[in-house]
């Protein structure tokens, strides 16, 4: 036996002899070797699919539905990117007039937007000082719209020149600026504008807001009304089949704009009577059944201790019984004394063994007196307001230190001013309160301007119907 066929028969053995975990491991290495031998290589693919397509028309359309374009950054399909070919303009011409249009903004301003219109410094200046003499450049009104034409610029570095701006500044004005042969000429027209306030009425149904809607009041005014009913107690009293009245501002341009104001009158009637009527008037708000009364608490003059009461007493200087004819207040030299109300200061000066004196008239017949001051403050004639420093605390005429002695005075005798808590004095007076009534017969005599609503009936169900009854009638 040569020495070839003795190891294949050795080998033969050694493989008869593996075991089946020996055998795995032979079997993975072979699956491996193989799979190496036939892996694909990792180099590109090249074909030669055209991506040009037909250079003719319907070419280029088919092109725009290509993925294609997207890559040339949005190729129209109609014209290629660019490519390094194309050279940029070292100048492009402009156009010879630009047209802008555009609203101003909240927070806005007229000549900000002007200037961010690209109308340049001097132009700005001219129209600032040809407007302002029309109104305050601060009184245009945020969304009022303006149009504007700009025109050819001298050099690339300088900005358009203004050829005309035209707005609506107000509703009765609108303002044209046209640039002339000696710079930019105004065209102001005026608008006729009726100024007659709206008058809203109805029933309540359902709810005050609800109703009053439901009439064409603003959502504003509704809000206004209901403060005032608030204020009056009787929001929570105003009911079903209670009536509302409302006036608002109003102005109608002729040539169809509107605008809304404030609430001006608020009314309230329950059964066919007034249960509220009250009117604003420079500001503030006036019941029109009792505007000539309000009802106010007095202020204590100053601030210290009560030292001596209203009555009779011992002098402390005098040495006799008299009567004590108002209140004193210890407190310390220089402390401020205030008007306990309303009034007009009809003495102010030396007065005897009152010192230094102040005496307030507040109207209707009630005055009150200041005495022993160490410096006064007002002036004779001079109208102040409840808590207005009239003086300082002294110790002068028949006076044992330093105190106020408070006089009430009703219809000119002395009365105890702790007894008068309140004051009644009249809100207006005079010329003042006939401009009051006048305004309000003018206003509660203003047609109804919308529909006057009625409470409406219930909605009544219908009896539902039995099969049996309609069969008997059928029968």
């Amino acid at each position: 036996m040569n020495q070839a066929r003795l190891n294949s028969k050795i080998q033969s053995r050694m493989l008869k002899r593996r075991s089946p975990s020996e055998w795995g491991s032979v079997c993975l290495a072979a699956m491996a070797a193989l799979g190496l031998t036939a892996a694909v290589g990792h180099s590109p693919l090249y074909s030669s699919v055209p991506i040009g397509g037909p250079a003719d028309r319907s070419g280029d359309e088919a092109r725009a539905q290509m993925i294609l374009p997207l890559a040339f950054g949005g190729d129209s399909g109609r014209r290629s990117g660019a490519t390094d070919a194309v050279r940029a303009l070292a100048d492009s011409p402009e156009a010879p007039t630009e047209e802008l249009s555009g609203a101003i903004g909240q927070g806005d301003g007229f000549l900000r937007f002007l200037e961010r219109a690209g109308v340049g410094g001097q132009d700005r200046a001219a129209v600032s000082k040809i407007v302002g003499r029309y109104m305050d450049l601060a009184d245009i009104e945020p969304g009022t719209r303006i149009d504007l034409v700009l025109g050819a610029r001298a050099n690339p570095n300088s900005a358009r020149p203004l050829e005309s701006v035209s707005f609506r500044a107000r509703l009765d004005l609108a303002l044209k600026l046209t640039r002339g042969a000696d710079g930019l000429v105004v065209e102001a027209q005026k608008i006729a504008v009726d100024s007659t306030p709206l008058r809203i009425t109805g029933t309540i149904d359902l709810g005050i807001y609800n109703s009053a809607r439901a009439a064409g009041a603003p959502i504003e005014a509704i809000e206004s009304y209901l403060e005032i009913l608030d204020s009056q107690g009787k929001l929570q009293g105003a009911g079903p089949g209670d009536e509302f009245d409302m006036i608002v501002a109003m102005e109608r341009a002729v040539t169809g704009e509107t605008r809304i104001g404030g609430l001006l009158y608020a009314g309230l009637k329950r059964g066919g009577k007034h249960k509220m009527q009250m009117l604003q008037w420079k500001g503030r708000w006036y019941e029109a059944s009792g505007v000539g009364k309000t009802r106010g608490a007095m202020m204590a003059p100053v601030s210290g201790r009560i030292s001596s009461h209203y009555g009779m007493r011992r002098h402390p200087i005098l040495g006799y019984m008299r009567l004590h004819g108002g209140t004193d207040f210890a407190a310390v030299s220089g402390t401020p004394i205030y008007a306990s109300a309303d009034g007009v200061v009809n003495y102010a000066g030396r007065n005897g063994g009152h010192g230094n004196y102040v005496r307030i008239d507040h109207g209707k017949g009630l005055a009150t007196g200041y005495s022993h001051m160490s410096r006064i403050a007002a002036a004779n004639g001079q109208r102040v307001r409840q808590g207005q420093i009239i003086g300082y605390v002294g110790s002068t005429g028949l006076s044992t230190g330093p105190h106020l002695h408070y006089e009430m005075y009703r219809n000119g005798a002395k009365v105890n001013p702790l007894s008068v808590k309140f004051i009644e004095r009249a809100e207006l007076e005079g010329t003042e309160l006939a401009a009051f009534r006048r305004l309000l017969a003018t206003l509660t005599t203003i047609p109804v301007g919308a529909k006057k609503l009625t409470r409406a009936a219930p909605i009544r169900k219908p009896a539902p119907v039995r099969e049996i009854d309609l069969l008997s009638k059928e029968i």
